[in-house]
């Protein structure tokens, strides 16, 4: 798979990426372009969009409580791909999901689906072991790229199966608690783990999870490629959609302090 693509683009030239993950179907569809166009224009670098699920095991209650809401709008798959299709076209794009949608529609279809909708990759956070091969071939047969979640806990000796068939990045998280941690972050603890995953594999590190704040924000960017915020975007989104700009631009300047968010394409 080639590597000169604009996902590898985004998270190679020179300065830390802001991804922004937004759930699809949280609003209609037209509600959700203009809120995509408007955290694009505020500094989103990348969009992660979450397919919706009712067991988000891994996320905290904001993202749950976004999901559920967007499930009863029915048809969540279909959301997702229109999410991802209008993402796309402002940045490169990566699906957030868990196996159990995956799985329940069939691997092969919901790849070829976001592929066709110009998705760059999907993420399954908690893809089985035993089907991680299966999943890698069906992939790379639409060209989409595979980035894993490397847990914390991963010991070295089993770093090397960990990254072995990731493509586009290795996801760190911040902190081994769920998605909304508003605590403090052991950053001397992110940055060896970092300069671990970055010793087993030439790809990309991107961190999110807990950075709660432009500043760990700050605080995290050296460390990685891309920092990812999503629970704060979240609750803005679903409390007061138009605090969600203003929230993202604040995590940009945090980024690259020098860039002028406001004059963004």
């Amino acid at each position: 798979m080639a590597t000169a693509d604009p996902l590898h683009t985004r998270l190679t030239q020179g300065h830390r990426a802001l991804g922004v993950f937004v759930p699809a179907g949280l609003y209609p569809a037209t509600a959700q372009r203009q809120h995509l166009d408007q955290l694009a224009q505020a500094g989103a670098d990348l969009f992660e969009v979450g397919l919706p699920t009712e067991d988000a095991a891994l996320d905290g209650p904001v993202i749950q409580t976004a999901y559920h809401r967007a499930l009863r709008s029915g048809n969540a798959l279909d959301h997702a791909v229109r999410a991802v299709e209008h993402a796309a076209s402002l940045r490169p794009t990566v699906v957030m999901t868990y196996w159990e949608p995956v799985s329940r529609h069939g691997p092969a279809y919901v790849a070829r689906l976001f592929a066709d909708a110009g998705a760059a990759g999907v993420m399954i956070v908690d893809l089985p072991a035993h089907q991680t091969a299966r999943w890698h071939k069906i992939a790379r047969a639409t060209g989409l790229r595979t980035p894993h979640l490397i847990p914390h806990t991963t010991p070295d000796p089993l770093l090397p199966a960990a990254v072995a068939g990731a493509s586009g990045w290795l996801y760190a998280p911040a902190t081994t608690a769920p998605t909304g941690y508003r605590g403090p972050l052991d950053i001397p603890g992110l940055a060896g783990f970092t300069q671990r995953l970055r010793a087993a594999s030439p790809l990309p590190v991107v961190s999110g999870v807990g950075i709660s704040t432009p500043a760990l924000a700050a605080r995290v960017a050296p460390l990685v490629d891309a920092v990812v915020i999503g629970t704060p975007v979240v609750r803005a989104l679903a409390t007061d959609p138009a605090q969600a700009p203003d929230l993202t631009a604040a995590f940009a300047r945090a980024l690259h302090p020098t860039t002028l968010t406001e004059t963004r394409a």
